[in-house]
C-alpha cells in the first residue's frame, strides 16, 4: 500500500502548491488532473510489477510441486527395483521440494492478498480521478463566472467613484437636446415663412380686377382713340 501513500503525498503536495499560487484556476485544475493521471500511470506500473511477482511465485510453487511428485515417482520406481538407496535419495529430493513449496506457498498467498488489495485501491483511485476530471469543467466554469463578476464589480466601483465621467455624459446629453431643439425650431420658422410667402403669391394670382377698374380701362382706350382721331383731322 506504500505506493498509494506516496501518490497521496505527491498529489497533496502538488495541490497545495497550485492552490497557493492560484493565479489561474483553469490552469491549476488542468495541471492537477495531469499530475493525478501521471501518478496513476506510475501506480499501475507498480501494481503490474506486484502482479508479476505474484505470478512468478505461483509458477515456482507449481514447478516445485511437479518436481516433488516426480521425485516421489522415482522413489517408487527405485523401491520396485530393490534400490532402497536410490529411493532414499529420491525421497530426500522430494522433501526438499515439498519444503520449498511450503515456503513459496506462504509468500505466494501473502503476495496474492496484497495484489488484490492493490487492485481495489487502484480502482478506487482511478474512480476518484475520473470524478475529479468530470468536476473540473464545472469548477472551471464557476471560476470563470466568478472572475467575470469580479471584473464587473471592479468596473462598476471604478465608475461610481468617478462621478465626473457621468457628469460629462449628462452635460453632453443636455447640449445635444438643446441643439436638436434649436434645429427643429429653425426649421419650423422656415416652414412658416415659406408658407406665408407662397400664400401671398397665390392670393395675388387669385384676385380679379373690379368693375370700376374695367370701366376705367375702357375709358382710357376711348380717349386714346379719340385723341388720335382729332389729331388726324387737324392735320388735314
Amino acid at each position: 500500500m506504500g505506493i498509494f501513500d506516496r501518490l497521496k503525498t505527491v498529489i497533496s503536495s502538488n495541490m497545495n502548491d497550485l492552490i497557493a499560487k492560484a493565479e489561474n484556476p483553469e490552469k491549476m485544475l488542468n495541471q492537477m488532473i495531469i499530475d493525478m493521471n501521471e501518478q496513476l500511470i506510475e501506480s499501475k506500473k507498480a501494481v503490474a510489477m506486484a502482479i508479476a511477482d505474484e505470478k512468478r511465485l505461483e509458477r515456482e510453487v507449481i514447478d516445485n510441486k511437479a518436481k516433488a511428485e516426480d521425485w516421489e515417482k522415482k522413489a517408487v520406481l527405485a523401491v520396485r527395483a530393490s534400490r532402497d538407496d536410490l529411493a532414499k535419495e529420491a525421497l530426500l529430493r522430494k522433501q526438499e521440494h515439498d519444503s520449498y513449496v511450503g515456503q513459496l506457498g506462504t509468500q505466494w498467498q501473502a503476495q496474492k492478498e496484497s495484489v488484490e488489495k492493490l487492485k481495489v485501491s487502484l480502482r478506487e483511485l482511478q474512480t476518484k480521478i475520473e470524478e475529479a476530471s468530470r468536476k473540473k469543467n464545472i469548477l472551471i466554469a464557476r471560476a470563470k463566472r466568478a472572475e467575470a463578476q469580479d471584473k464587473i464589480n471592479k468596473t462598476m466601483s471604478s465608475l461610481q467613484g468617478n462621478k465626473s465621467a457621468f457628469d460629462t455624459f449628462d452635460r453632453m446629453a443636455k447640449k445635444i437636446d438643446e441643439l436638436e431643439a434649436r434645429t427643429e425650431a429653425q426649421k419650423e420658422l422656415e416652414d412658416v415663412s415659406s408658407g406665408a410667402s407662397l400664400e401671398k403669391q397665390f392670393a395675388a394670382l387669385e384676385s380679379s380686377p373690379t368693375a370700376a377698374d374695367t370701366l376705367l380701362e375702357d375709358l382710357k382706350r376711348k380717349m386714346l382713340t379719340s385723341d388720335a382721331g382729332a389729331g388726324g383731322a387737324t392735320q388735314n
